[in-house]
């Protein structure tokens, strides 16, 4: 190694903010094995690298002892006492033994070295830059789609949606530009995982976050979001300003920012709602687009029947029951819906 190879480092620590002292030490532990492997050795060896020149030596470590019981790793105090006399008994001396062509090993091993050291400082960059936007959304294009993954092309790196976060009966291609909301970033001896997903309640949010500029001033809040991701969507809005109407601001105007978002995604309906703290009036609510005669909550074990007229019971229910249980999850009560006939009986 030579002094164009200190520079090289030189380089790749102002560009790429690796260390050069972290290349050096990868690499003095790398040449060990490397001298190792090719001079058949099992010395206690050590390899130093000159920081200024690049030369590269290699030291055997040996104690000082009376007796020597082991060449290899044993040299008797008179022979220490030869190369300095200042050793004494128990003290370790590094005998170089550099071999003639070790200059040769030493570039081919650093290479490899430099190149695995930037590979791990991109994948840290990478890593690093993802982890922070863990819960954000994020856009890129469907590349290819191997086992029922959905592998996403994200720039700089690689997501993937897995079959569990995907929405069920939506169709991926590769091409396709995707919306998608950052679920978790894994550190992998790969380099860093992103898991992706089209169905967590989160996407809905941030969509809207995007999409409505109440939102994103905090005028207009959404308290919760209960969703079957590619059927059904209901969440709950509500405003710190009385002259603000949280459900309008989100619809928006002929329902724009709303069919926006149904849009994207692929015709999912979406219920918005008004929270409120008196929680029969929320229940009531929640069971949008149906009509709720009365409510009677029972706080002790969270539970409330809904009494509705007649023709809006299965409106209220919804198909396979999904109105009814989205409403549940969103008001985190257990909720028992009966016509006006069936309660009065």
């Amino acid at each position: 190694m030579n002094l164009e190879f200190i520079e090289a480092l030189e380089e790749i620590e102002h560009e790429k903010g690796i260390s050069k002292d972290i290349i050096f030490e990868a690499l003095e532990t790398a040449l060990i094995s490397s001298y190792k492997k090719n001079f058949g050795s099992s010395q206690n060896v050590e390899v130093e690298i000159d920081r200024n020149t690049g030369k590269v030596s290699v030291y055997a470590k040996k104690e000082v002892v009376e007796n020597i019981e082991n060449n290899l790793f044993q040299i008797n105090i008179e022979e220490a006492k030869n190369i300095d006399d200042k050793y004494q008994l128990g003290d370790i001396v590094n005998i170089e033994i550099t071999p003639k062509d070790f200059g040769r090993i030493a570039a081919q091993t650093a290479k490899q070295v430099v190149i695995q050291r930037l590979k791990d400082a991109e994948r840290d960059v990478i890593y690093d830059e993802f982890i922070d936007r863990e819960n954000e959304i994020i856009t890129g294009m469907v590349q290819r789609i191997s086992r029922n993954n959905v592998y996403i092309d994200l720039g700089k790196t690689e997501g993937v949606l897995p079959p569990s976060e995907q929405i069920e009966g939506e169709i991926y291609r590769q091409g396709d530009r995707l919306k998608l909301y950052i679920l978790e970033v894994k550190k992998t001896t790969k380099g860093p995982q992103i898991i992706l997903s089209r169905s967590h309640p989160g996407l809905v949010k941030r969509l809207f976050e995007l999409e409505v500029p109440e939102i994103q001033e905090g005028i207009v809040e959404i308290y919760g979001i209960s969703r079957e991701a590619g059927s059904r969507t209901k969440m709950a809005v509500y405003s710190r300003d009385e002259n603000v109407d949280p459900v309008g601001a989100c619809v928006g105007l002929n329902g724009t920012r709303v069919k926006a978002l149904v849009e994207e995604l692929n015709g999912e309906k979406i219920d918005i709602i008004v929270w409120s703290k008196d929680i029969e009036e929320f229940i009531a609510n929640s069971l949008s687009p149906s009509k709720v005669i009365d409510v009677k909550a029972n706080e002790n074990d969270k539970s409330a029947t809904v009494i509705v007229p007649d023709y809006q019971l299965s409106l209220a229910i919804g198909k396979e029951g999904q109105n009814a249980r989205l409403a549940a999850k969103l008001t985190n009560w257990k909720i028992d819906i009966k016509s006006e006939s069936q309660y009065e009986e």
